[in-house]
């Protein structure tokens, strides 16, 4: 076995020191409101220079800003590529992903689609309504409806009206405690099923 030792630290690379940053205040604005973080208690936790936060982000509503991003918005090559088989079971992987996702910085995730962050800036806004127009998308096609271009905005405000029920159950799953994930898994799901086989197709012909 070689005796070499393994180095107590070691000098880590922009990219790494970057999301090391992020990854601190993704915490930090989890727990405490926007108002009550400031960019020395982040760059405290993360062992860097304040200088070094104006740096990778530019200020404290930039640092905030890519917090929103990274909380809402799935980057293409993050998406999980679903396996094949039946509505229920392309659905059921789908939710079951997209909770697990969720759960990892709950309390951040509810305080970014709420009002616990900087109030009405329109840049969050915006972040937040290409959230909402990237999870329709992804969700058109997990029910398989993707070819359906004639009724495109119609079945894209139904999933979007359906991101609704996603943010109340997180709120009820993360912030209450008031369902289990098992039962949001269910209730999404089932939700997810029927407006897919029963609501969309009659929306269409009041439409």
């Amino acid at each position: 076995m070689s005796t070499e030792t393994v180095p107590r630290w070691r000098r880590l690379e922009p990219d790494e020191r970057r999301e090391q940053i992020l990854e601190c205040a993704i915490r930090q604005f989890g727990e405490r409101p926007y108002a009550a973080v400031s960019t020395s208690d982040v760059a405290r936790e993360a062992g860097v220079a304040r200088g070094l936060i104006n740096h990778y982000f530019g200020s404290k509503r930039g640092l905030y800003l890519e917090v929103v991003r990274r909380m809402v918005i799935v980057s293409d090559e993050h998406v999980p590529k679903l396996p094949a088989g039946s509505l229920e079971e392309q659905v059921d992987a789908a939710v079951d992903w997209l909770l697990g996702a969720i759960g990892v910085h709950g309390k951040t995730w509810i305080a970014v689609i709420g009002a616990e962050g900087v109030g009405d800036d329109p840049e969050v806004e915006r972040i937040l309504a290409e959230a909402d127009e990237r999870a329709a998308e992804y969700v058109v096609q997990v029910v398989g409806l993707d070819d359906v271009a004639s009724h495109g905005a119609e079945l894209r405000a139904l999933i979007r009206a359906f991101g609704g029920m996603v943010k109340a159950a997180g709120r009820e799953w993360i912030s209450k405690g008031t369902l289990s994930r098992e039962q949001v898994h269910f209730l999404l799901s089932q939700q997810l099923i029927h407006l897919t086989r029963e609501i969309f197709p009659r929306l269409r012909q009041l439409g």
